[in-house]
């Protein structure tokens, strides 16, 4: 999908964006020539993951973006509230934000810790209630302003809890974050929706907990940067309150073939359908 510079000086404040799929939206959204506030904990190298904001603000830079990378935790309020200060004082407001910044754990209720429990709240959850919280006094400023949770849709069938209890639990916080603020400011103009891959993507992060084989069956994480881009293109006034599905967002902006984004296109008849969603739909196979 190839950008259309509607992002040309717009501020996007992105959560976890020194890797995955926060750096490739970031990445994206660069090539306007956007502003990127890189939200996220990693400031010295990781052992196992590569990146930090850091590396990430000179990717950023060299796509065409000005960035500001900010060391933050969504847990810490202050962290937050002082990243966000430093934003609107280096770049005027904030126009985006993605709560891309998330803690796993497919464990059972047995054999989840309590600390691990906490993380995935305080991450997921409150961390994407504390990001919004913080930022919305200057998306309210803004012409035309996003939130964007990545998120799945609420799907309250009993087989998404019962395996991992927890980490639905903590998901679908943010996705309740998404039905709530989306109503609450909706005649202020202020878009807040969800965004979740059809297929597993496959990230450096999701390698280290499942292995390299998962890229057989997965997509890259441009096709999540891709959408999120159609999203924040779009009439904040007028969608709002979404449930968007990567591939489903790419079809309505005319996108027909699909095989690209795969990790190994010779394969995209054996796409894994993501968490959360019962059916592969017919663009998983394209």
């Amino acid at each position: 999908m190839k950008n259309s510079g509607k992002l040309k000086g717009k501020t996007l404040f992105i959560t976890g964006a020194s890797r995955g799929i926060g750096k490739a939206i970031a990445l994206k959204a660069a090539r306007d020539g956007a502003n990127i506030v890189i939200a996220a904990k990693t400031a010295e190298p990781h052992p196992k993951l590569p990146g930090t904001i850091y590396t990430a603000a000179e990717e950023i830079e060299r796509a065409g973006g000005r960035a500001l990378p900010c060391i933050v935790d969504v847990r810490d309020e202050r962290q937050v509230q002082k990243a966000v200060e430093a934003a609107v004082a280096k770049f005027g407001g904030i126009d985006i934000v993605v709560n891309n910044a998330s803690a796993i754990s497919i464990t059972g209720t047995l054999d989840t810790e309590m600390k691990r429990y906490d993380l995935m709240q305080n991450i997921n959850a409150r961390g994407t209630f504390l990001v919004s919280k913080t930022c919305l006094p200057y998306l309210l400023r803004s012409e035309n302003p996003h939130i964007l949770n990545l998120a799945p849709p609420l799907n309250l069938s009993p087989k998404w809890f019962a395996n991992h209890t927890a980490y639905t639990i903590a998901k679908y916080g943010m996705s309740m974050c998404v039905l709530g603020m989306a109503e609450e400011f909706r005649a202020q103009g202020v878009a807040v929706n969800a965004l979740w891959p059809r297929t597993t993507i496959h990230t450096a992060a999701v390698e280290m907990l499942s292995g390299s084989e998962g890229a057989l069956y997965s997509r890259k994480p441009e096709i999540m940067a891709d959408a999120a881009y159609a999203i924040f293109c779009r009439d904040s006034k007028e969608y709002t309150g979404q449930f968007f599905v990567d591939d489903e967002v790419l079809r309505d902006v005319g996108v027909k073939d699909f095989a690209g984004y795969a990790c190994h296109p010779e394969n995209i008849y054996l796409l894994a359908t993501d968490i959360f969603l019962d059916e592969a739909g017919p663009s998983a196979k394209l």
